[in-house]
C-alpha cells in the first residue's frame, strides 16, 4: 500500500516562502530598497548611502559620493564671510561688478560699499572727497580755528562783482586769516536758475573775484585756492532764498 506525501495549503505555502525571504534581508550596507538602509539613508545602486543628490543635504552641504559634506565658503550672509569678501549666491568672494552688490552699492576692490562714484569733487557733497573714483568723507577736516570766524560774501543776481556788503565782509575775512595764517579754499556757489555748464562758470568767477581781492588786501593767493560748485548745493525756492544760494564760503584747509 502506497503511502501519499502530506499536502500543505497554498495559503501557508506563501507565508512559509515570505518568512524564508524576510530572512534573507541584505547585509548592511547593502540594499534593494530604502527599507532595508538606516532612517535618513537612501538605497541608490544597492547600497545606503546619506543622499542622493544634493537636495537630500540639508543648507550648507553637497552631496559627495553618496555622504553630505559641507560646502567651502558657505554662506546666507555677508556677516559669515572675511572682511574683504561678499555673500553672492551663497558662496564667500570678492564681487566683480556693481550688478553683484545691494541696490544702490558699488564694488570696490572685491567689496560692496555705498560710496557714491565720482570723476571730480564736483560730483561730490561738499562735505566729501573725491578718492579713487568715490565720494568719501573719511578724511575728517582739521577743526576750525577758534580764533576768529569766516564769514560768506554774497553776490547779486547773475554777478560776479562784489558788492560794498561783500567787501566790508572780506576786509574781516582777511584778518581773519592773516591771524590764523592757514591756507583755505574758496567754494563759489550759485543759485539752481541756468544750466549747470552756465552756473559752474559763473561760480567760479565768483570765487576769483573773491581770490583777486583777498590779494589786493595782502593775502597770498597761492594759500587760496578755488573750488566752484555752481548750484549743486542750492537750496533755494524764491528770490530771498536763492539769495542764500549767490555766494562764496572758506573751508580751512
Amino acid at each position: 500500500m502506497r503511502r501519499q506525501g502530506l499536502r500543505l495549503p497554498s495559503a501557508l505555502l506563501v507565508l512559509i516562502a515570505g518568512a524564508l525571504l524576510a530572512g534573507c534581508k541584505p547585509d548592511y550596507p547593502s540594499c534593494e530598497t530604502d527599507k532595508d538602509c538606516h532612517p535618513k539613508e537612501f538605497c541608490v545602486a544597492n547600497k545606503c548611502q546619506q543622499c542622493r543628490d544634493t537636495n537630500d543635504c540639508p543648507a550648507g552641504n553637497q552631496c559627495n559620493a553618496g555622504k553630505c559634506e559641507p560646502i567651502a565658503g558657505y554662506c546666507t550672509s555677508k556677516a559669515q564671510c572675511p572682511a574683504n569678501q561678499e555673500c553672492i549666491a551663497n558662496r564667500c568672494r570678492a564681487c566683480a561688478s556693481d550688478r553683484e552688490c545691494p541696490g544702490g552699492q558699488h564694488c570696490v576692490a572685491g567689496s560692496c560699499t555705498a560710496k557714491k562714484a565720482c570723476k571730480t569733487e564736483n560730483d561730490c557733497a561738499q562735505n566729501e572727497d573725491c578718492l579713487n573714483g568715490f565720494c568719501t568723507a573719511e578724511r575728517t577736516p582739521p577743526p576750525p580755528p577758534t580764533q576768529c570766524k569766516l564769514d560768506p560774501v554774497f553776490f547779486d543776481f547773475n554777478e560776479s562783482a562784489l558788492t560794498t556788503e561783500a567787501t566790508a565782509a572780506l576786509a574781516h575775512d582777511a584778518d581773519c586769516l592773516k591771524q590764523v595764517g592757514r591756507p583755505a579754499t574758496l567754494v563759489g556757489h550759485a543759485d539752481p536758475r541756468g544750466t549747470q555748464e552756465y552756473n559752474l562758470a559763473l561760480s567760479e568767477k565768483r570765487a576769483q573775484s573773491v581770490r583777486d581781492h583777498l590779494g589786493r588786501l595782502g593775502l597770498d593767493g597761492n594759500k587760496l585756492s578755488v573750488l566752484p560748485r555752481g548750484s549743486l548745493d542750492a537750496k533755494g525756492t524764491d528770490e530771498p532764498s536763492w539769495a542764500q544760494d549767490r555766494r562764496v564760503d572758506f573751508t580751512w584747509k
